[in-house]
């Protein structure tokens, strides 16, 4: 690992003055390959599922693992929308002159190398790296065990498309080591690795940042909420607690408590309870939530602080905008809440009060995702607030320096 690090550090310092056309030609090259490919890239996956199901990972594990031809065609749309984005390194900004007649500004320049440890979804493979190579980044990337063969496919694109323009292949490294002990090689060296970024369960993001020696920007568990307002446009608010819930089930971005105005709640509750039903959703709701809908489970203290990443929804009737917000502020992660609302007034309250990395006013949590925001993909749904909030894109994978310009300019 101290080799790796060594080498992707020389790799960076080629990677962060390597013009944009060459970034972005490697990353076309990517795309095309990548479809090439795809059927190897399925094979691949298919070994993974298989070796998955014999040692029986859960089924929202095995959803987050699958590759299917869609998601291949999603992987490539977002490595093509990262090349055809503006290049974030060496934007210079905020230029001002000073009473001294000295010019001060800022520059946006690469982090260096990124190391960054996830578990099950293959598509983070492609995507780190077209996020890494576009901002000028080396990385060393781990995955899963339960991912290797289809991590390794997906290298070895990378691999091809960097030869293809010149790149150092050492830009970008996937570890193809599935013992532990180098995740935490990974973690202690500084000298080579500038942040680490870990994407995964509560367990994996705690054991990295309790042994990181290296910068750590932490993508936390999804405990995301949708709050439906007494002023709530009925249609919309069934819209949009049906998707926050049912669109994907294992995504961090996926609602797990539905809170219901009071006023509100006898009539939305049912014909909610019944497409829930429909959908497979087991509901767990507060005393006032089963007096309404028969088949929901008595809801328990633990379920309010439960990332179920899978078909279970917890409901709680609540006595306003005020509790609403008092109940996401003690259970919410502070990854991503939304308000259902017609009234302004308690939009903006709601945006103003909630602290999470994305608050959302009449709109599917869902939409939380570097794709939906237009970073072209994502290294991470970060909820800490330094260096980085919320999806981590282009500019999230760069640091400034000041720039100085003068002219023979003493103090």
């Amino acid at each position: 690992m101290m080799e790796r690090g060594q080498l992707a550090r020389l790799a960076a310092r080629r990677l962060a003055v390597a013009e944009t056309g060459q970034k972005n030609a490697a990353l076309f090259a990517l795309s095309d390959i990548l479809i090439e490919d795809a059927k190897s890239l399925l094979a691949a996956n298919a070994r993974d599922l298989s070796s998955g199901r014999e040692r029986g990972l859960d089924a929202a594990l095995m959803d987050r693992l699958e590759l299917t031809p869609q998601r291949i065609e999603a992987m490539v749309s977002g490595v093509r929308e990262i090349a055809e984005l503006p290049d974030p390194v060496g934007e210079v900004f905020d230029m001002k002159t000073r009473p001294s007649g000295i010019q001060v500004g800022r520059m946006r320049v690469p982090l260096g190398v990124v190391g960054i440890i996830y578990e099950s979804r293959p598509n983070v493979t492609a995507d780190a790296a077209a996020l890494c190579l576009k901002s000028g980044n080396a990385c060393i990337l781990r995955g899963g065990s339960e991912a290797l063969n289809s991590n390794q496919a997906i290298a070895r694109c990378i691999d091809r498309a960097l030869r293809s323009v010149g790149l150092p292949t050492d830009a970008v490294q996937v570890i193809d080591i599935t013992d532990r002990e180098v995740v935490g090689d990974l973690l202690s060296m500084p000298q080579y690795v500038d942040v680490v970024i870990p994407r995964g369960g509560k367990g994996l993001v705690a054991f990295v940042s309790d042994n990181a020696r290296v910068p750590v920007i932490k993508h936390l568990d999804g405990i995301c909420h949708v709050y439906i307002d007494a002023s709530a446009d009925v249609e919309k608010a069934l819209a949009v607690a049906v998707n926050a819930k049912t669109q994907r089930l294992g995504t961090c971005n996926t609602m797990e408590t539905l809170l219901v105005d009071r006023t509100l709640a006898a009539a939305i509750l049912p014909e909610l309870e019944r497409i829930y039903i429909e959908h497979g959703i087991e509901l767990r709701g507060c005393e006032q939530t089963r007096r309404i809908i028969g088949s929901a489970r008595p809801a328990t203290a633990q379920d309010w602080d439960t990332e179920y990443l899978g078909p279970i929804l917890s409901i709680r009737v609540v006595e306003g905008l005020d509790e609403a917000i008092e109940h996401i502020d003690r259970h919410s992660s502070k990854h991503t809440d939304a308000i259902v609302t017609e009234n302004l007034s308690h939009a903006r309250r709601f945006v103003r009060e909630v602290d999470s990395s994305s608050v959302m006013v009449n709109a599917s949590t869902r939409f939380a995702d570097g794709y939906e925001y237009g970073l072209g993909a994502e290294i991470g749904i970060s909820t800490d607030k330094f260096h980085a909030r919320g999806p981590v894109g282009l500019d999230g994978l760069t640091s400034v320096k000041w720039i100085v310009f003068g002219d023979g300019h003493v103090r």
